[in-house]
């Protein structure tokens, strides 16, 4: 087997193993009270458990094999992150915001409970996340544990994530360029992507001056990513997306792909792929499975 080759199938082995992880870990941490908070808990499972890529904590499982930190300590940040990822696909599913039936192949919070339940449930995974930052288990130093919980809160606020979002719904209204569409998808979906691997930085005390070419990583790749997203929003299968398709031409939003035309955003996400490996340049094997992660994201089908 060919080094790529293995990485491939390191990869994939790794994808799974941390998904099911993800799964157990919020089976743990959502067990059902018996109490009127039942429906709650129920509705907060129907969003985290089962589904998804778990791309953000394999990517910090990545991240961490730079500096061989902790595959439980990494696991914890990756269950942090997904329960930020998760509330914001609640919120987003809403009818105030994208108004989705469908997510991750199923309904959507709101469908299958009421809007009520899903707001509750989203704002209970965003508090969920900052608990799992500030537990010891996450990391024994109290001074890496503040920096993770100020980094994540600043990648999933106005300053990142949520800025993010409500520039989005404002494109609903505006015409917006390609410097405003790459500013938009840097905050909404790089945020979060960037989150995961400075995490790795921080728990493994890395000072802000070393840490350059991993940002240029995130960054890079965070941009393929959602370029290789609208790609699938137009040529994609919504059965494989496990959600609908064409949802942005129709609200009338500009993307990669309206702006750029098919081919030119395509080559654009290999060449912030090519860019994002160049980054790794200084690093043997250990960083392959980053080297992965930035193929799969645009060679993906969901």
């Amino acid at each position: 087997m060919t080094r790529s080759g293995g990485a491939v199938a390191d990869m994939q082995a790794r994808a799974h193993d941390v998904a099911v992880q993800i799964d157990m870990a919020f089976d743990r941490l959502l067990a059902i009270p018996d109490d009127p908070r039942r429906r709650l808990y129920e509705a907060m499972r129907h969003a985290a458990i089962g589904g998804g890529k778990r791309l953000r904590p394999l990517l910090v499982q990545a991240a961490c094999d730079l500096f061989n930190i902790s595959r439980e300590s990494a696991l914890r940040v990756g269950l942090a992150i997904e329960c930020i990822h998760v509330y914001s696909l609640i919120h987003d599913d809403l009818p105030a915001m994208d108004d989705d039936d469908l997510r991750r192949g199923k309904p959507t919070v709101h469908k299958a409970y009421d809007e009520a339940t899903a707001i509750l449930a989203g704002d209970c995974l965003h508090d969920l996340a900052f608990e799992v930052l500030a537990d010891e288990e996450t990391h024994p130093d109290p001074f890496v544990r503040v920096e993770l919980v100020k980094a994540l809160a600043m990648c999933s606020g106005p300053a990142g994530m949520a800025g993010g979002q409500m520039m989005d719904l404002e494109a609903e209204q505006t015409r917006f360029d390609l410097a405003t569409v790459t500013r938009l998808q840097n905050l909404k979906t790089g945020a979060l992507i960037c989150f995961c691997v400075e995490a790795a930085a921080i728990m493994a005390r890395l000072p802000q001056g070393a840490r350059t070419k991993l940002h240029g990583y995130a960054r890079d790749i965070g941009l393929a990513f959602q370029i290789a997203d609208d790609l699938l929003d137009v040529e994609g299968d919504a059965a494989l997306a496990g959600k609908a398709l064409g949802k942005d031409a129709a609200a009338g939003k500009e993307t990669f792909v309206s702006l750029l035309g098919v081919e030119a955003a395509r080559e654009r996400a290999h060449m912030l792929v090519a860019q994002a490996k160049e980054h790794l340049r200084g690093h043997g094997a250990e960083a392959d499975l980053l080297r992965a992660i930035a193929d799969y994201i645009v060679e993906r089908d969901r």
